[in-house]
């Protein structure tokens, strides 16, 4: 079974709490990534995600700022860490990314796209 290092990115999208939500939307639009890590310096403090997003929309303002929107203090994972440990997290905690912290730096993140990919590495679809 791979490591969470052998499939996470590394190349993060990251902003402050105190940028408003509808700038951190459209970076990650521009990015088109569903997350973002919401950083004090170089601490994490939370994730951004889509599904942040959608709360917000549905509750509140898209120009307050990520801080208020975002989940605080996100599980982690190493990246010497198992994929399956990786998919045990998100499957129990019912999330779809999970940041990838080296000690207290963050040094990438782990999509259960990313997983799924592993588990259908040598598969093609159906009807090609």
């Amino acid at each position: 079974m791979p490591t969470v290092a052998e499939i996470m990115s590394s190349d993060l999208l990251s902003v402050s709490g105190e940028l408003a939500v509808v700038e951190a939307a459209r970076a990650m639009h521009e990015r088109r990534v569903g997350a973002v890590m919401v950083l004090d310096g170089e601490r994490l403090v939370g994730i951004l995600t889509e599904r942040d997003i959608l709360r917000t929309v549905a509750t509140g303002s898209l120009d307050g700022p990520v801080s208020s929107a975002m989940t605080h203090a996100p599980d982690t994972i190493e990246p010497g860490e198992s994929t399956g440990q990786a998919a045990s997290l998100m499957i129990h905690g019912g999330f779809r990314h999970l940041p990838v912290v080296e000690g207290e730096r963050i040094v990438g993140i782990v999509s259960i796209r990313d997983l799924v990919r592993v588990t259908l590495d040598d598969e093609s679809p159906r009807g090609v």
